[in-house]
């Protein structure tokens, strides 16, 4: 028996909570390889193209979902996808290991599920931009009801929007 590889959604809890279908886009990964992964046996990740739009997929014991095919990608190549799409890993049957590195982009209220500490000495390099990509913000409810200071990407495409228009 082939043992089936696990897909799943992005973001859990979400997909069991919400009971419309599909659930509500709220984020978007992004898997940024670091190695080549040129053919199917070398661990790669798979997807069921348009299963973003199914909020249940039909899952066998025996074998994968109807549809699902291997990402084969480049080093330097990044995919982008909706947390919604159905998605996995494979096994690794060569010798060659390799590396990728996934992160989830989302709206500002959407805290992340990581503990991340950031030195605030390191914060004090950054540039406003910076400093908020890297999660940081006046306060707590800087993410519910931002200032200005807390979006640094709205205040820059304010001040150049007239430049860019004329």
């Amino acid at each position: 028996m082939k043992t089936p590889l696990g897909f799943h959604q992005g973001s859990g809890r979400v997909n069991r909570n919400t009971k419309v279908s599909p659930g509500p886009r709220i984020s978007l990964k992004i898997g940024y390889f670091l190695s080549d992964v040129p053919e199917e046996v070398r661990g790669n990740f798979y997807v069921v193209p348009g299963g973003h739009l199914e909020g249940n997929l039909q899952k066998y014991e025996d074998k994968n979902p109807d549809g699902c095919i291997p990402v084969c990608v480049n080093r330097g190549d990044a995919i982008f996808f909706d947390r919604r799409l159905w998605h996995t890993r494979s096994y690794n049957h060569s010798s060659i290991v390799h590396k990728v590195l996934f992160y989830g982009y989302g709206y500002r209220w959407i805290r992340t599920k990581n503990d991340t500490t950031i030195r605030p000495d390191f914060f004090l390099a950054c540039d406003p931009m910076r400093r908020h990509l890297l999660g940081d913000g006046t306060n707590c409810n800087g993410y519910f009801t931002p200032k200005d200071e807390d979006l640094p990407l709205k205040v820059w495409l304010e001040e150049h929007t007239e430049s860019v228009a004329a």
